[in-house]
């Protein structure tokens, strides 16, 4: 266990959630203070929820947890194999069949909380992340606390479009080289980043080297992609989410259009929506006071609810 200005935080731990699956995770803060469940989107580990940013939840009173999807990171890789064909299928609207679901993956958020002994958390996921997050809302409801959903959609394929461009550099292979991957991987922030808050150069660097050095599954990505392809329309499952919830999206967001945003919020009842000038699929550091404080209020709001 380490401290940085008096924040604790652990070690990477591992917890079996179900047969074939153990989760690598990490917790900052105070495990006594309110449990904050941290869901990252496709493809990416835990690591992508900068540490300062979980350091700054914790000092909102929060017990921040994050952890690697199944097939990211150091948890564990699944079998199933993907081709780019069937991808395609499936983003032409055709049936085809993935290795496993969102449901599965908000299974696993479940069991991780059930790990660590928590009955219910706060949680915030961002793009697949957020699709996981709504479907645990719905079908683990007594587990959520309050929502926060972060430039992310419904499942309906009206809505929440990815821009066509994008298509083929989600497509293409992962290279297997460390500067190649580095070099890839800064390019394709460039064009997902947020036009408003250009990220320094260094940082998507840095974080692409760390991202290569704790394992890449390139075939999980695939598999990743595949649950998000086939994922059903949650609009009506939303419409029956109680807990306070916060849908937060970028203006500027060519992974996931902010109609998937506005969306969710029309379909939670009680949503609050802040939409962000100038933002795209990231999260700025110039923004970070904001969503934490955003973040906050949407706990205390489950508080006051409880209370009455």
């Amino acid at each position: 266990m380490s401290h940085e200005d008096d924040v604790a935080v652990s070690e990477e731990l591992f917890a079996p959630v179900s047969s074939g699956v153990e989760l690598c995770y990490q917790t900052f803060g105070d495990p006594g203070d309110r449990p904050l469940l941290l869901i990252m989107g496709l493809g990416g580990p835990m690591t992508w929820w900068d540490p300062d940013f979980c350091r700054l939840l914790a000092r909102r009173g929060f017990y921040v947890i994050r952890y690697d999807n199944r097939d990211t990171g150091r948890s564990s890789k699944q079998k199933g194999r993907v081709t780019r064909l069937a991808l395609l299928r499936a983003f032409a609207g055709r049936r085809v069949s993935a290795p496993y679901s969102l449901s599965d993956m908000a299974g696993d958020a479940a069991g991780l909380l059930d790990h660590l002994g928590v009955d219910g958390a706060h949680v915030v996921g961002i793009s697949m992340g957020g699709m996981i997050a709504q479907t645990l809302a719905i079908e683990h409801a007594a587990r959520v606390r309050s929502l926060t959903s972060i430039m992310s959609t419904t499942g309906k394929r009206t809505v929440g479009w990815q821009d066509p461009k994008l298509l083929p550099a989600l497509l293409a292979p992962r290279s297997i080289e460390r500067e190649a991957y580095v070099e890839g991987s800064a390019k394709f922030w460039e064009m997902i980043g947020s036009p408003g808050y250009p990220e320094d150069p260094l940082h998507t660097r840095s974080r692409a080297e760390e991202t290569f050095d704790r394992g890449l599954n390139g075939p999980g990505v695939l598999r990743h992609m595949m649950a998000v392809l086939t994922q059903p329309n949650r609009a009506t499952g939303l419409h029956a989410v109680m807990v306070p919830t916060l849908v937060i999206h970028g203006m500027k967001d060519r992974m996931v259009h902010v109609s998937g945003g506005r969306a969710t919020s029309a379909a939670v009842p009680g949503a609050e929506l802040l939409l962000v000038e100038g933002m795209g699929h990231d999260l700025p550091r110039d923004l970070w006071p904001t969503f934490a404080d955003v973040i906050a209020s949407t706990a205390n709001r489950a508080r006051s609810q409880a209370g009455r």
